[in-house]
This record gives C-alpha cells, sequence and structure tokens, in this order.
C-alpha cells in the first residue's frame, strides 16, 4: 500500500470539494467573458480524468461514470455546445463517491502492480498521479473562476471588489 497515494488522492479531492462549497448552481455555470469552461465543468473534468487515468487502469473496470459525463467533461468535450448540465450536487455527490473508490483502489495496489506500464512508457503510478496533478491544477482555474464570479457580482450590485 502506498499511503503517498492516498494521502495525495484524499488532499487533491479535499481541496477540490472545497471549492464547490457554498455554490449555487448559477455559480458554478459561470464561465468567464470569451471562455467556455465553468467551475462545473472542471469539478465533472476531475471526476473523468481521475476515473479514466487512476481508476480503470488500476481496476481493469470500465469507468463508473453517468451516462454522458464523458462527452460533457471529458478531453474531447465542447462546454459551449452542452445544453443540459447536471447539477452541481450530483457532480459533488460523484467526487465524494469516486475518492471512496479511489482510496480503496490505492490501498489495494501492491508496489508492483503500481510499477505496471498501462500507458506506455508511463507506469499505473506515474499515470495516478498525472490525474491528480491535472485535477490540481483545475482547481487554480476554479477559484479564479469564483473571483471573478464575484467581482462581477460587486460590480452588478455596485459595491465594487
Amino acid at each position: 500500500m502506498d499511503k503517498t497515494l492516498i494521502l495525495l488522492a484524499q488532499e487533491v479531492r479535499g481541496r477540490t470539494l472545497r471549492q464547490l462549497d457554498g455554490l449555487t448552481d448559477e455559480m458554478a455555470r459561470f464561465a468567464a467573458p470569451g471562455l467556455d469552461n465553468s467551475i462545473l465543468w472542471h469539478a465533472g473534468h476531475a471526476l473523468v480524468v481521475v476515473e479514466h487515468l487512476a481508476i480503470v487502469p488500476a481496476t481493469d473496470q470500465p469507468a463508473a461514470l453517468p451516462d454522458g459525463w464523458d462527452a460533457k467533461f471529458g478531453w474531447d468535450s465542447r462546454p459551449a455546445t452542452v445544453t443540459e448540465w447536471p447539477p452541481l450536487a450530483a457532480v459533488a455527490a460523484a467526487l465524494h463517491e469516486q475518492l471512496h473508490r479511489l482510496t480503496s483502489v490505492l490501498t489495494a495496489l501492491t508496489p508492483q502492480q503500481l510499477e505496471w506500464v498501462v500507458h506506455p512508457p508511463r507506469t499505473l503510478r506515474f499515470s495516478i498521479l498525472h490525474g491528480l496533478h491535472d485535477e490540481a491544477i483545475h482547481q487554480g482555474e476554479m477559484w479564479l473562476l469564483r473571483k471573478m464570479y464575484a467581482k462581477r457580482q460587486a460590480a452588478a450590485n455596485g459595491t465594487g471588489a
């Protein structure tokens, strides 16, 4: 068992979930002018990336994502063309559930399994780290979108910020 990977997964996902705390669906769907990706998209994208880069290669099982979420949140998604988004609460619940699955999977992996080459020349350990690193990067974008939304609201209310 690699306790470092478990700690990293808990830390990264915990920070992602904190970015969602206190948001309404409207706030979560806010995209900055000239951009298409919202906080909701970044959260859903983190879910999809960790599923495909960590859980799928570690378990050799198909992705356990709700129907249509790969298209909405995946690498080739086009957020500007999505007409129906899941509620923020559904994405947050899926992130929580995935963390439990991920930590269970990580707990069961042996050091030898972590060295399996899953995406040549990359090992399973690298793939898991890459997925969690990608999620951490998206947290920064979520944080910035929260700030931009608050600034926009303050300007609309005439309170500045």
